[in-house]
């Protein structure tokens, strides 16, 4: 009798906590950024299919999913905003004030700051400030010669790129202590970042084997710094947010003035969508060559052995790696599709589908839960085209 009461109890609990969102369909908002904003039937997307998804992020299905944004054949198409938790780092699941998130709104981009800090890598090599991702970090890093020992003079900026340098480092383990070696370079290494991470040692040798670094992304911003004389924000707003007409985003520097090149990095969701159109235009915005076709390519290829790898939370299966852009394989239509995408903890991502003319932005605040964004597109994006 108790056990009957009990589901009885449980299941009035449950009827009182369904979820019945009903978004429908509009057109994104058009503003002076340098969108076009059309409808997505013109975009010959089916709403019906893709807001049975939308409403199940809104009802919370996918945990914490705060915007989603859809670039298809030249325009924005799809701009959907949803209430969630900010980010806070000293708080339970990390989740600070609740935020009414809306296309104003700058949110933390986590791990897709690394592939911002590669455009600017690109750029500077366009530019002629380092000649190419062949050479030793350290013909950029005159402060730090008292470190380049035990052959660690090999250790390419290539190598940094894509997270081949085969110093030892674990930052796949749980937040919020030193055994989280990007963690640790907050904890106790603020004076000076670089150090820390070079004085590692090495578990392998150079170029041959992946380990997740953003360590290496630091010393990227400041070879960077060092080789076009401009700091990172400086360099970033010329070369790349300007044209790209992006507001100066907010940019984490630590105790010593080095930027937080690895993540730490807070910007709309529009704004994010910008580097995915970029990479998709083939490096090019508004007719104007930002970024070099070549990178472009380099970019969206993967890089000797980085293939098979298994992200942590999430639901992206194995995935190969490049110049910090992760690939991956879709079914559409029972042929395979290839994508690339920026991608950072909690749920930040900017996917490229350049064989659909396709950008996808996600923006979340799933972390300390499984990500399921590849459920959504499989789910609802893909089969709503």
């Amino acid at each position: 009798m108790k056990q009957i009461l009990s589901i009885i109890i449980f299941l009035f609990f449950m009827s009182g906590c369904t979820c019945d969102s009903n978004r429908q369909y509009t057109t994104p908002q058009k503003l002076n950024d340098g969108f076009n904003v059309v409808t997505a039937t013109s975009a010959i997307i089916d709403t019906v299919k893709l807001y049975k998804g939308i409403n199940k992020i809104a009802c919370g299905n996918y945990g914490e999913i705060q915007s989603i944004l859809i670039y298809k054949n030249n325009a924005l198409v799809v701009e959907e905003y949803f209430k969630g938790h900010d980010y806070k780092w000293d708080a339970s699941n990390y989740h600070g004030e609740i935020v009414d998130w809306n296309l104003h709104s700058p949110h933390d981009v986590m791990s897709c700051a690394k592939s911002f800090t590669s455009a600017l890598i690109g750029i500077a090599i366009d530019k002629g400030f380092i000649k190419d991702v062949n050479q030793s970090i350290f013909d950029y890093l005159p402060q730090h010669q008292y470190l380049n020992t035990n052959h660690k003079k090999h250790i390419t900026i290539e190598h940094l790129l894509t997270m081949t340098s085969g110093l030892a480092w674990n930052e796949w383990t749980a937040h919020g202590t030193s055994e989280n070696d990007i963690d640790r370079i907050y904890f106790e290494c603020s004076n000076d970042p670089v150090k820390c991470v070079l004085e590692r040692e090495f578990w392998t040798v150079p170029g041959e084997s992946f380990t997740y670094n953003g360590g290496g992304m630091i010393i990227l911003g400041e070879i960077l710094k060092n080789a076009s004389g401009l700091n990172v924000e400086d360099f970033a707003n010329t070369y790349l947010f300007e044209p790209l007409d992006i507001e100066a985003p907010i940019w984490f520097q630590y105790q010593n003035g080095a930027y937080a090149t690895d993540g730490s990095l807070k910007m709309t969701s529009r704004d994010m969508l910008k580097l995915g159109v970029l990479y998709l235009n083939h490096g090019m915005w508004k007719e104007k060559q930002i970024i070099s076709k070549e990178w472009v390519v380099k970019s969206s290829t993967v890089y000797k052995n980085n293939k098979n790898i298994t992200v942590p939370i999430e639901d992206t299966g194995k995935s190969a790696y490049s110049y910090t852009w992760w690939l991956n394989e879709f079914s559409f239509k029972g042929e395979p599709l290839n994508m690339y995408r920026a991608n950072g903890w909690g749920g930040q991502s900017i996917m490229v589908f350049p064989d659909l003319d396709m950008v996808i932005v996600f923006t979340g605040a799933n972390y300390n839960a499984k990500s399921h964004l590849f459920k959504i597109v499989e789910n609802y994006i893909l089969k709503s085209l």
